[in-house]
């Protein structure tokens, strides 16, 4: 069980970076603000929540990670049930099917916290949308490695 849980917090860290990455590398190129824990700050700053700016940027960036935790706990139930998921194919579905939840959540955002950022919209939801492509290779690249590793582990150390 504690190796399970190491795994998918390394596996939910390596992706949620990986991610947030393409999306800080897309915001430069398009010069656009397509940085999730920044825009999660702004949300959560106007949600009337009594907390300093500074802290709903933390939070932000938190729920950021919390959420990729999210993600990569619900891959891990859904590879060790449907194996057929960690085929090539199995993993660009989940990253369209995350891709398209991703986009859905973030308009429910917008909508709920009645925040109108000043962004090209459609283009968020488009880099966002191949993030989340991103997030899900690399969750099952990791997978795979700390799978292995934790194996190995297992063998010669004991908790």
């Amino acid at each position: 069980m504690i190796y399970t849980l190491l795994e998918i917090l390394l596996v939910s860290a390596g992706a949620t970076s990986a991610m947030t990455l393409f999306s800080y590398a897309m915001s430069k190129k398009f010069r656009e603000l397509y940085k999730e824990p920044v825009l999660l700050g702004y949300a959560i700053d106007r949600m009337k929540i009594k907390i300093a700016a500074e802290k709903a940027k933390i939070l932000g960036w938190i729920s950021h990670y919390a959420i990729g935790f999210l993600f990569v706990l619900g891959y891990h139930f859904l590879w060790l049930d449907y194996p057929e998921l960690l085929s090539p194919q199995g993993v660009l579905l989940l990253g369209a099917a995350s891709g398209i939840l991703g986009i859905l959540s973030w308009m429910f955002i917008f909508e709920m916290t009645q925040y109108n950022p000043q962004i090209d919209v459609k283009g968020y939801y488009i880099q966002l949308f191949f993030a989340h492509m991103l997030f899900a290779i690399t969750a099952r690249v990791l997978y795979s490695i700390t799978l292995t590793l934790l194996i190995l582990i297992k063998s010669y150390v004991t908790i």
